[in-house]
């Protein structure tokens, strides 16, 4: 990302080491991420929304095999700060959770774009199009994402 100040440190200490291109992703207002393949859309929250939630103490996502709905509560985040709410970025089925975020929610913190992702589900992929892109979510955040 070019002008970005993170670019400049090593990779072991940026979150999205693992996600190779911010751009690639889709975005939601509530703070969430979205990496589609195929029809399977991977979802976690952006380093912007793990920043301004804090170290992140609990998560609870839905369980495999749950159907969710487009922007309702599907699950919680609780840090030292606060306690917020998940909501599904897309209307699907959880075909996966990530057990080690909820194991150890630090890594929500810690690598949002890589091992702290929350949950997989099936969706319908022209869904994916009516998300914001990177440069709405950038514009969302006051460029501070």
């Amino acid at each position: 990302m070019p002008g970005d100040v993170r670019a400049l440190l090593p990779s072991i200490h940026r979150p999205e080491a693992e996600v190779t291109d911010l751009n690639s992703l889709k975005y939601t207002a509530e703070h969430e991420w979205i990496a589609l393949e195929g029809d399977i859309a991977t979802v976690g929250i952006t380093d912007y929304a793990a920043d301004k939630l804090g170290d992140v103490v609990f998560v609870e996502v839905p369980g495999v095999h749950s159907d969710v709905s487009a922007g309702q509560v599907c699950g919680e985040i609780e840090s030292t700060k606060s306690v917020g709410e998940l909501y599904a970025p897309l209307t699907g089925e959880v075909v996966a959770v990530n057990d080690g975020v909820v194991d150890d929610p630090s890594l929500v913190n810690s690598d949002p774009f890589g091992d702290g992702w929350l949950i997989k589900l099936r969706v319908d992929p022209s869904a994916v199009a009516e998300l914001l892109d990177r440069a709405a979510y950038v514009a969302l955040t006051g460029g501070e994402a």
